[in-house]
This record gives C-alpha cells, sequence and structure tokens, in this order.
C-alpha cells in the first residue's frame, strides 16, 4: 500500500472479503477497497490508514444504486452498491466458509430477508459549536456523519434525531463524545445517554422532562437512571410483555427476531422442557413457553430480574423460570443439562464454547444455537458435532441489512447410538 497520502493506484477487485471491503492482490499483500466489487478496475488512495476508492474505471454489472445519500461516508453499511442476488449469495457464501474452516460441510440455506426495519441504533452525539451533530462514525475512522435519513432505520427513530440534537444540547460535555441509544418500544422512543459529565439540578431535569415530553418519549434515561417516564418501555415475546431495563440487549430487528423464533420452534418439536441459555430478557423463553416448560440463565441480572417480573404476570404459558448465572465462568454442567429435552444458547459475538463442550457431553437431543457470528458459532458447532450430534440446517437471516455482519439459526440433534 502506498505511504503518500495523495499517491493514486488502480487495482482490479477479485472479490469481496469477510468485512464488504472488495479485495485486489497489491505488491505481495492483499490490498482491501471498500465499496468495489469483483471485476471492477479502480483508482484508490490514501486517507490516513485506509484505502480509500477515488473512481470506478471500470464498474460491475453487479453495481446498484445505494439507497442513502450518506452510503459511501458512513460507516454503519458496507455493501448498498451490491445486487440483491450478489448480496444474498455473498451472505450465504460467508457462512459456508466459517464453517469450512472448521471443516464442516454444513448444510447451509438460502439467506432469509425479513422485512423489516432495525428497531433499535447507538449514535454518537458531538458538539460541533453551538450545534450537536448525531451519527455514526465515518468508517474507520473517528469522524462523525450527522444523519439526515437512514433507510435501514425503523423511521420514527430518524424522525426523532432533530428533536434531540435540540434536545441533548444543553447536556453536552464541551469536548467529549455522548453515546445515545434509541429503542422503539411498543410504548414508544426509548432514549438512553451515557457520557453526559454535568450534574443534573432539579432545574434541568425538569427541563429534560419537558423536553422529552414534548417529543413524546416513552422514557430517558442517563448512566441507566431514570430522568424521565411517561410509560414503561416494553416488547413482547409471545404472549407475554416485558418491561425493558435501560440500555438492554434486544435483537436489532423484530421480524428478524420472528424469524428466528420460527426456526426455534420448529427444531424444538414436541418438547417438555427446554433450558434456554443466554437468554437475556426472554425473546425466545416466552414463545418457547408456548409448548414446554422453560429455565432461563443469563449473566445480566437487570435482564432476568425483568424476565422474573414479566412472568409473574403472565397468563397461558407453561412454568418459565430464570436464573443469574455466568455462562463462561460456570457453564451448566452435562448433568444439568440432562434434566431437559432441548437447549437454546443465543451468546454474545465471542460465542458460547466452554458452555458448548458441557452441551457436547450431555444427553440433550436438540440443540439450537442463534448467533451473530458465524466464526464462533462454526467453532461451537465443531465441538457439538465431534461431541456426537448432527449438523441438519444452518439459516442465515439478514437482521443486520447492508452490513457484513450475518445472523445465524444452526439447528444439532443427537445421533443415536
Amino acid at each position: 500500500m502506498p505511504n503518500a497520502m495523495n499517491e493514486f493506484r488502480e487495482f482490479d477487485i477479485v472479490r469481496v472479503g469477510a468485512q464488504g471491503d472488495g479485495l485486489a492482490e497489491g505488491d505481495g499483500a492483499p490490498v482491501f477497497v471498500p465499496f468495489t466489487l469483483p471485476g471492477e478496475r479502480v483508482r484508490t488512495h490514501v486517507v490516513g490508514t485506509r484505502m480509500q476508492l477515488h473512481e470506478i474505471l471500470k464498474a460491475s454489472p453487479s453495481r446498484v444504486t445505494p439507497i442513502c445519500s450518506h452510503f459511501g461516508v458512513c460507516g454503519g453499511c458496507a455493501l448498498q452498491h451490491m445486487s440483491s442476488d450478489n448480496y444474498g449469495d455473498w451472505k450465504r457464501d460467508q457462512v459456508i466458509a466459517a464453517f469450512g474452516a472448521r471443516g464442516i460441510d454444513a448444510p447451509v440455506r438460502d439467506l432469509v430477508r425479513p422485512r423489516g426495519l432495525r428497531r433499535r441504533a447507538v449514535f454518537t452525539a458531538r458538539k460541533n459549536t453551538e450545534l450537536v451533530e448525531i451519527g455514526f462514525h465515518q468508517a474507520g475512522t473517528h469522524d462523525l456523519v450527522d444523519l439526515l435519513e437512514c433507510p435501514v432505520l425503523d423511521s420514527h427513530i430518524v424522525a426523532v434525531l432533530p428533536g434531540l440534537r435540540t434536545f441533548i444540547a444543553p447536556l453536552m460535555p464541551k469536548s467529549d463524545d455522548v453515546r445515545v441509544g434509541v429503542t422503539m418500544t411498543g410504548a414508544g422512543l426509548d432514549v438512553t445517554l451515557d457520557g453526559v459529565r454535568r450534574t443534573l439540578s432539579p432545574d434541568v431535569r425538569t427541563r429534560i422532562a419537558r423536553a422529552a415530553a414534548l417529543l413524546r418519549l416513552a422514557r430517558v434515561s442517563i448512566a441507566q437512571e431514570t430522568i424521565f417516564e411517561s410509560l414503561p418501555p416494553f416488547l413482547r415475546f409471545g404472549t407475554v410483555d416485558v418491561i425493558l431495563p435501560a440500555g438492554i440487549f434486544i435483537q436489532a430487528m423484530a421480524e428478524a427476531e420472528h424469524v428466528m423464533t420460527e426456526h426455534i420452534m420448529m427444531a424444538l418439536g414436541k418438547v417438555k422442557s427446554v433450558v434456554d441459555l443466554f437468554s437475556g430478557i426472554g425473546a425466545f423463553s416466552f414463545p418457547i413457553a408456548t409448548l414446554a416448560k422453560v429455565q432461563a440463565f443469563d449473566s445480566d441480572a437487570r435482564a432476568i430480574d425483568a424476565l422474573n417480573a414479566a412472568v409473574k404476570k403472565a397468563t397461558g404459558i407453561k412454568p418459565v423460570t430464570a436464573r443469574v448465572r455466568d455462562l463462561f465462568r460456570e457453564p451448566l454442567s452435562a448433568l444439568e443439562l440432562n434434566d431437559f429435552d432441548a437447549v437454546v444458547f443465543d451468546p454474545p459475538r465471542a460465542g458460547a464454547e466452554a458452555q458448548a463442550r458441557m452441551v457436547a457431553k450431555s444427553k440433550v437431543k436438540t440443540v439450537v444455537a442463534v448467533s451473530c457470528n458465524p466464526a464462533t458459532l462454526a467453532r461451537d458447532a465443531r465441538v457439538l458435532i465431534d461431541g456426537g450430534y448432527t449438523l441438519e440446517a444452518v439459516t442465515p437471516i439478514d437482521q443486520f441489512q447492508y452490513s457484513p455482519h450475518i445472523e445465524c439459526v444452526a439447528i444439532f440433534k443427537r445421533v443415536k447410538s
């Protein structure tokens, strides 16, 4: 790669890499050029430490017009320039490659593309003179893209951004950024702020409440402390409403969550007892409880408290119990797992290797793994297969539209001896 800031070079793109950048052959090392496609010839230059696309000399027939005016600058999306068919094939191929790297010839289905928009986003807010910018970082930099539109987000989230700029301005520190989480819930928008460095006097709290009411927000929290609430933010899982702790993890897209749930339910079939590991607030626990008894585990005490609170008000479901447990440090043992007909687990991106090793030693007949990282899913799948399970199907789901991230549901069955 050239060192000079404005030195231009031409490359032929041969494929798209795992992070969505086009890949070309450099001087003995691969060169990654964002927003390019196989078969294209491009002119590039270096900005900072990254190669940047300067000009497309020969375009791929698979290139399409991006749907967002920020594309190519905003780091939120990497693949809006790729045709629909190629996009679906590329994401499926990433999953196949991840499993192949572990020596697994995985039965990977076609990419499922739910018709929906993301219901949560975490923005960066930054003060620029007296104005506040809110948006995502430019790829590979600390520069901020002040969002005017975002076609992958729920329209209510995009619509509230101008109001949030004004709302946040008096709370902004002089130099540091503030993280702004916005989630669309059944009660309306839930806003969380982190990085606000000022004392919240009674007068400031009153002004926050007035501004939040004008924006018709459901809740505003600062560092997980509720400052304003008109209605408790909630989401419905199956037939059960769960009130959300501030800033808690939820799946990014409701429609993708529904697809995952459908695949889990079909895989479980007629079972009597299920353990839901890394359960969070019960996105899968409550739908599963319509057909089987559920025991849920998660390391986040706030998530388990919310799940248990929802259980107390739930009707028409099988028994659900939930406990706090760090499954990385203390995975359920094979002996504990043998009490269940099936295991469902949905860990963070790091995967669940320690827990997978315990599952592999158990007698559980059905295992369903949900993952946002095909690489760690494949690693855990290798453990289960070596322990006697058959991988029946892997379904990639496009929860993170136009990004290189891929959600998957993998189904395993214990081989009968």
